[in-house]
């Protein structure tokens, strides 16, 4: 059996500096008052894929501020709401992106978690990228989490037969929106 590597990366929000790690802070700190906890890191979960010597960068990133080159771009969708996503500002994009890079995994705390798979199996995986449910960036789930690039992650693993719910973010942290991928694979 040919095999191949799954990679699942956990970023601190806000790694190099982006606008977002002010406002996940504050995010982050009113969320701990109301459930009166201590504040955690936060991270956000990206995939690599790699099979038959080619690696793929799998991710769910903001569409605005990417330019115009090529970066694997499979699927869209909308920010804080659907109406909005008709404005570039408030749209996302999702990438399956052959020898494509994650730009902040020079922030990774430590290694990625490694699964190796079959190469059908990571094939399987990149097929169902684009396949990801169309639903709003920040958007309340029925279980109280949020849809956003954690959920992209787990509902890709929980959908290819690894087991999403037993992975949790290095240090304490949190990763919002994990569980939203989760429930909606299954």
């Amino acid at each position: 059996m040919d095999t191949a590597q799954v990679r699942l990366w956990w970023l601190p929000v806000g790694a190099g500096g982006h606008l977002v790690i002010h406002t996940s802070r504050w995010w982050e700190l009113w969320r701990s008052v109301r459930e009166r906890r201590h504040p955690r890191p936060l991270f956000h979960a990206a995939l690599e894929v790699a099979a038959d010597g080619s690696t793929y960068a799998i991710e769910m990133t903001p569409s605005w501020g990417q330019g115009r080159s090529e970066r694997g771009v499979v699927a869209e969708g909308p920010v804080g709401l659907r109406a909005l996503g008709r404005l570039k500002l408030f749209r996302y994009e999702v990438r399956c992106w052959r020898g494509g890079i994650i730009p902040d995994l020079g922030y990774a705390p430590e290694p990625p978690l490694v699964f190796n798979v079959s190469t059908s199996g990571a094939d399987a995986l990149r097929a169902r990228v684009p396949q990801v449910p169309d639903m709003v960036w920040g958007a309340k789930m029925p279980d109280g989490d949020m849809w956003n690039s954690n959920s992209l992650v787990s509902w890709l693993l929980q959908s290819s037969g690894i087991d999403a719910g037993a992975l949790h973010p290095p240090h304490g942290g949190r990763a919002p929106g994990w569980r939203a991928g989760i429930d909606a694979a299954r």
